[in-house]
């Protein structure tokens, strides 16, 4: 049985939130062991997926409550798996084959943002060498990263979330103590998480035997890596600039330029096709062979905040995975506040546990005050404040709730700003 749920609105100006003291009791839910080497995605879903976050999540189509005054879903909608969700509450509204366990493509950087984002401050520099860029799948998406080359820790996350850089990837794990370490970590966050859909093989993503993930888990996912400033605000830059080779110039002097990266998320830059979405702020795409096009994305509008993943399109229009995405973001902005849900995201492991006092670190900032762990830790059951005042302005979302656990009382009092990026931009 879900936990439930109370959320309290503020204003910008509010820094704590009233606590509220809820019962939670675990629910029992079944998830899908881990896959053996011999497994592949199948080419239908299962009919015994994980109910990790409700019995209905684990039952293969769409699930949703139609009632009165609730808006009817999309009829066009050709992805494999898909979830929306509300980003505060974890309410999933509604959801197609939620627990599939699919190629994820580069969705599976936030997993690995979400682990190592917290190890390094971003004012840290590394000198690329040889062994960094090793091993490199054919074909992967790259920013540009040069041998012999320095660069910032934060150059290299731009490199990860606007250019979805396995370059970026590899120099960043070899820093973290190599691809296999950077793996492991990868899966024990995941099952932190309690995303048991999810089995890492590499860190960027590429099509791997055995790696897999689902459109809850990523949606889930998703929601713990914005729980991090950093986090939120390389996922939602539209451009920066990378730093280039160096070179010599006419006058045989060392130069060093640098080039301009765009955002590959089109709901963030837009495209031919298909315009900039009204409030989006995040997350990350992907696309491989195997996988097909895969996107979460989260997005703001009058004070709801949505996440919404999308997996494997059948359609083969141009950029469907977000068309498909902006479709069930209007639903789902249409039917927050009236669709009872049909399960939920659940917190992580962290939260039956003693822990997260008031005064812990809770910038979500990598290389700030407090252990790495601690920063990790994501909080669950924010809520948000009201509209935005203009571009610049974040949108605050203070969460502060006591929910007493089996296992001791877990602490959430912290700010989650969305940054304010294109809301006021409307689509046609």
């Amino acid at each position: 049985m879900p936990a439930p749920k109370k959320t309290v609105r503020r204003s910008l100006l509010v820094t704590s939130a009233v606590l509220s003291s809820l019962a939670l009791t675990a629910p029992a839910s079944y998830a899908a062991p881990k896959p053996s080497p011999s497994t592949s995605p199948s080419a239908t879903p299962p009919a015994n997926m994980s109910t990790v976050g409700g019995e209905r999540l684990g039952q293969p189509g769409t699930q949703v409550n139609l009632a009165s005054g609730v808006p009817v879903l999309p009829k066009d909608l050709t992805a494999r798996s898909w979830v929306v969700a509300d980003a505060e509450s974890g309410d999933v509204l509604a959801a197609h084959n939620a627990h599939w366990r699919l190629p994820p493509a580069s969705t599976m950087k936030m997993l690995f943002a979400d682990t190592v984002l917290p190890k390094f401050p971003k004012t840290m520099e590394h000198k690329v060498v040889p062994s960094d860029l090793a091993d490199i799948g054919s074909g992967s998406s790259m920013v540009g990263i040069k041998e012999g080359e320095t660069y910032s820790v934060h150059d290299l996350w731009l490199g990860v979330f606007l250019r979805s850089g396995n370059d970026a990837v590899h120099v960043l794990s070899k820093m973290n103590g190599g691809i296999d370490h950077t793996v492991k970590e990868m899966n024990e966050h995941a099952e932190e998480l309690q995303a048991l859909d999810t089995y890492a093989v590499s860190p960027d993503g590429y099509d791997a035997p055995r790696q897999v993930s689902s459109a809850y888990d990523l949606t889930l996912i998703a929601r713990s890596g914005l729980q991090k400033k950093d986090f939120r605000e390389y996922c939602s830059t539209v451009t920066a600039k990378f730093p280039g080779e160096t070179k010599k110039n006419k006058k045989g002097k060392s130069v060093r330029k640098s080039f301009e990266i765009q955002n590959t998320n089109r709901l963030l830059s837009g495209d031919s096709d298909i315009s900039v979405y009204q409030g989006i702020a995040g997350v990350k795409n992907g696309n491989t062979t195997n996988a097909g096009a895969t996107f979460t994305g989260v997005a703001e509008r009058n004070g709801k905040v949505l996440l919404v993943t999308v997996m494997n399109p059948e359609k083969s229009e141009h950029n469907e995975v977000y068309k498909e995405t902006a479709k069930l973001f209007d639903w789902g902005f249409q039917a927050a506040g009236e669709v009872q849900p049909v399960g939920e995201l659940v917190p992580p492991k962290s939260a039956t546990q003693a822990g997260a006092q008031p005064g812990a670190n809770d910038s979500g900032e990598a290389g700030g005050a407090g252990s790495a762990e601690k920063s990790a830790k994501p909080a669950v059951g924010a809520s948000a404040a009201g509209g935005s005042t203009g571009i610049g302005v974040a949108l605050g979302i203070t969460g502060g709730v006591l929910v007493l656990l089996a296992a001791g009382a877990f602490l959430i009092n912290r700010r989650w700003p969305l940054p304010d990026l294109v809301r006021r931009r409307s689509r046609p």
